[in-house]
């Protein structure tokens, strides 16, 4: 098991035992069991069992239930507590923002057991009188309820796209000389996907072979394989004839709206018994459209324009903005985060640890932000060329300041604001705690517009004309999160963005070294929104970067 397989467990059983009442104290060590696992760089299986207790936070008690998960895979405590539980209930924790005390009180007082009766309950107005609870938490919850059944069978992207390469590589060795390919939304680089959908130019079923290290049977239909990845995800193998390769790659490739739209614009053509995709294209007389950009009709019209832009390449982005160290809540010293993105070919890196307001990040006042500028000084002098710009991540506040003085504000390189508390915002107030920052002039950057988190938290509601708006009054730049649990903004504004002249920043949100990464998808995410590598911020070479930002090349 991984070190975060392992923390996540730990996680789990804190939270089952507060489900139960159980020790206090027993809980709060294993919920600091999880912070602490989750950041450990030495996989805990390379670490003799004698010496895990030896690792701060991690006792003999903790220590012994990791040898035990490293060993049998489970934990017998926890096991004894899930048998006493029933699964909708277990399901319950799941749920973002709605904790054990609560799941308790509706488990024992109503007798609640699962998260289809739970929302019944919402909707007959139970919890309302229910103590603890009342009208605004009930509403939230159901709102809270409809996303979670809504995405429970649905992943992100990145979680399935290991497993998706590794069968293609797999039926490629298998079939040499077979037309195969990712179709469906995972050619389409969609941000979340419900399985992974694969065309083999083949009708014979018997040369699919199935490994369990890498796929696993499940059912067969009319030529459709049904089958599990290794990491358990649902797969699907389309077959069909060699002849016809083409023209069943664009059919399964292509979203609802796209389709249509090219069928209107192409009534009574053909497209059947097509080899190879760019012959529908030809026949359609259009420009191959790329598949991540066929979900709307809007790409279909540029087509047909012949205005199709071109789109951003990760190789195309020169710096890494927004990342953190270990001065807030990331793994990796200040040092690691720039010598690494170096070492990866960057020309800059923008840190942006968080402000003073997220305590719960460990922010930094003023001198700690002091302090880390100096220490930036002196590696910018053991680094160069290669920079790190001075920035922060800096809290939006409730009514839409940023979290320093003007004092600390002016010593910053750039500045990214962000919402990270007080979520429950209707869209009036949450746009007009946005533009408040936005019109804020040592605001550079828009960060995560939404806060929201993919499968797990929707995003405040937000008025997105009047915030890209705003953004194109002040020139402040949109930050696309590349995290793939954010990829916000969300892709399908980036063409109002480019409308109104407004630059989107591919950023990481780097909290490790390997966080940074992500920046694969991100640009994944903003080829869907036709964003090129002249809209893009961090395509810009560190001269030009030093340049936008006011700053000389030799000012450290």
């Amino acid at each position: 098991m991984s070190n975060k397989e392992i923390a996540k467990t730990f996680q789990f059983l804190g939270a089952i035992m507060e489900l139960h009442g159980d020790n206090p104290f027993k809980i709060r060590n294993y919920n600091s069991a999880y912070i602490t696992l989750r950041k450990l760089q030495t996989p805990l299986a390379e670490i003799p069992a004698a010496e895990l207790s030896d690792i701060k936070g991690v006792g003999k008690s903790t220590s012994g239930k990791i040898t035990e998960l490293l060993t049998t895979g489970k934990m017998e405590a926890l096991e004894k507590l899930k048998e006493k539980t029933p699964p909708g209930v277990q399901e319950m924790l799941q749920i973002k923002g709605f904790g054990p005390k609560k799941i308790r009180t509706i488990w024992k007082e109503m007798e609640v057991e699962s998260i289809g009766e739970l929302l019944y309950a919402c909707n007959e107005n139970r919890l309302i009188e229910l103590k603890g609870f009342g009208k605004k938490t009930q509403d939230d919850l159901i709102a809270k309820l409809k996303y979670f059944l809504k995405s429970r069978n649905s992943f992100h992207y990145a979680a399935l796209e290991s497993d998706a390469e590794n069968i293609v590589k797999y039926l490629e060795n298998l079939l040499p000389g077979t037309e195969i390919s990712l179709t469906g939304a995972m050619r389409r680089r969609a941000n979340i996907v419900d399985s992974i959908e694969i065309l083999v130019g083949t009708v014979n079923d018997e040369m699919i072979a199935f490994d369990e290290n890498i796929l696993t049977k499940v059912k067969e239909e009319d030529h459709v394989l049904h089958a599990k990845s290794a990491g358990e995800y649902p797969v699907i193998i389309y077959l069909c004839p060699p002849n016809e390769f083409g023209s069943k790659l664009f059919v399964r490739t292509a979203a609802k709206d796209f389709m249509d739209a090219f069928i209107a614009e192409n009534k009574g053509v053909d497209f059947k018994g097509l080899a190879r995709e760019e012959e529908v294209f030809a026949k359609a007389n259009l420009p191959y459209v790329e598949p991540e950009l066929r979900e709307q009709d809007w790409a279909l019209q540029l087509a047909k324009e012949n205005k199709l832009p071109v789109l951003l390449e990760e190789k195309d982005i020169k710096g890494v903005v927004h990342s953190h160290t270990t001065y807030s809540d990331g793994l990796h010293s200040l040092e690691e985060m720039a010598t690494y993105s170096k070492s990866l070919g960057y020309e800059y890196i923008v840190i942006t640890d968080h402000s003073q307001a997220a305590f719960y990040a460990n922010g930094l006042k003023p001198d700690r932000v002091a302090a880390q500028m100096a220490e930036i000084d002196e590696l910018n002098k053991k680094l160069a060329p290669f920079r790190i710009f001075k920035s922060i991540e800096c809290d939006i506040l409730n009514d839409g300041r940023l979290d320093y003085d003007e004092e600390t504000l002016s010593k910053f390189d750039c500045i990214i604001a962000s919402v990270h508390t007080n979520l429950r915002m209707d869209k009036e107030k949450a746009t007009e705690r946005i533009i408040t920052a936005v019109r804020n002039p040592h605001t550079t950057m828009l960060g995560h517009p939404t806060g929201r988190l993919l499968l797990s938290r929707e995003g405040y509601p937000i008025d997105y004309e009047a915030i890209i708006d705003a953004c194109a009054e002040h020139n402040v730049i949109i930050e696309l999160n590349a995290n793939p649990y954010r990829l916000d903004l969300d892709w399908t504004w980036i063409p109002y963005a480019l409308e109104k002249g407004v630059k989107i920043s591919v950023n990481p949100d780097a909290h490790s070294k390997e966080g940074i990464h992500d920046i694969r998808y991100g640009t994944l995410s903003a080829r869907k929104g036709g964003l090129t590598k002249e809209m893009c911020f961090n395509t810009m070479g560190l001269a030009d970067m030093e340049k936008y930002l006011g700053l000389s090349g030799g000012e450290v």
